[in-house]
């Protein structure tokens, strides 16, 4: 089969291929950023989506850069950094998040939600 047949099978491919991959939610969430090769520092998520999120960057990252995102009660999520901008990055995540863990995270940290963990 060939790479492009392949790829057009793959739901983050097909995502990427709109204008904006997936809509994204402004909000503030403390995380952890850990970019390849460096230690993880503590950052801020400004906004999320299924595909991607944007994030304080303490130092400039290059486009391409491997990086992993840590959000409170989640494990490390992959991504790779799309652009860089004044001490922003925008980055996609390599594998889409699950549509209810996404509205979990949204339930959780949105000021307007009224967030009731579970036990």
């Amino acid at each position: 089969m060939s790479d492009f047949l392949t790829q057009t099978r793959d739901p983050y491919f097909t995502a990427a291929q709109e204008d904006r991959s997936a809509p994204r939610t402004r909000i503030t969430i403390p995380a952890m950023l850990r970019v390849s090769g460096a230690r993880g520092y503590q950052t801020v998520v400004h906004d999320l989506s299924l595909s991607g999120f944007c994030s304080a960057a303490v130092n400039r990252i290059h486009p391409g850069t491997v990086c992993w995102l840590t959000l409170p009660g989640l494990e490390a999520l992959q991504a790779q950094v799309i652009w860089w901008d004044n001490s922003l990055i925008g980055c996609a995540f390599d594998q889409l998040l699950s549509p209810i863990v996404h509205d979990n995270i949204l339930a959780r940290w949105r000021p307007d939600s009224v967030y009731r963990p579970i036990g």
